[in-house]
């Protein structure tokens, strides 16, 4: 077995809100048990991770090096703490137990695919405008995403894989954007309204990945505009809402970040 690659956990706040334990579940006995059969297989390991390490940043654009800001008691919690947890043990398993470890810091991913019911920006903004419903915006809109369309992510993470890099790598597109605007993107594709609802609890303000790391250690950046990947959405989700399929609940051991 050469490589064992740790994706499990959910990753939307609608699904991991709901199944906090098994989420906090999935980054300790998950990540010990898939590191220990990579230990035993003398496998190199893969741990997806996360952006939400960082919390709400105090720092932009977030490099590996910062630390996070992040509430260990509130809500979110169940999901960012998870993967703080599941890094540390797996650099733990690499320190102690030599095991060849990688650990991708992903930032907001997108694609076809994703579930119409996921509860994420882009699937509700998509699916409320398809609807010719109004778009949704919590807060004022001012809180910024860095949008990554999946084909690129995937490429990152092969990359990152087949490298010998042992430190946390971000991989994510670097362009900032706030939400306010993506609603505006998505009305001039598909033409809607915007209302406004209250921010979530510990809701993060700012995302945007400095990628430098995956640039010079893997030759990687997104290739994919923003503008290019929300048009490859367009006819996925008209298909999803035609057949009403994508409505099945989440499961706990799939990640979609």
């Amino acid at each position: 077995m050469d490589y064992v690659l740790h994706l499990a956990s959910p990753a939307s706040p609608k699904d991991y809100l709901r199944h906090a334990i098994l989420t906090l579940q999935v980054g300790s006995f998950g990540t010990y048990h898939a590191l220990e059969l990579a230990r035993a297989h003398g496998s190199v390991f893969l741990m997806a991770s996360t952006s939400e390490i960082y919390g709400d940043p105090h720092v932009s654009p977030q490099p590996e090096s910062y630390w996070g800001n992040v509430n260990p008691v509130g809500p979110r919690s169940v999901y960012d703490e998870s993967k703080r947890f599941s890094e540390a043990l797996t650099m733990a398993f690499h320190r102690k137990y030599g095991v060849e470890t990688r650990i991708a810091r992903i930032f907001n991913t997108y694609g076809e695919r994703m579930r119409i019911e996921d509860g994420r920006v882009l699937p509700n903004f998509m699916m409320q405008s398809l609807q010719n419903k109004p778009l949704t915006i919590y807060g004022d809109g001012s809180q910024t995403r860095s949008f990554c369309y999946v084909a690129d992510t995937v490429d990152g993470l092969y990359r990152l894989l087949l490298s010998d890099q042992i430190e946390p790598v971000n991989l994510g597109n670097p362009e900032e954007v706030t939400i306010l605007d993506v609603a505006r993107e998505v009305i001039e594709t598909t033409g809607s309204r915007i209302v406004s609802r209250p921010l979530p609890v510990d809701d993060p303000k700012q995302r945007k990945p400095d990628i430098s790391r995956a640039m010079d250690w893997l030759g990687w950046s997104p290739r994919t505009s923003r503008g290019e990947g929300f048009q490859r959405l367009i006819p996925y989700f008209k298909s999803m809402l035609s057949t009403g399929s994508g409505k099945a609940k989440p499961s706990v051991e799939t990640k979609v970040t």
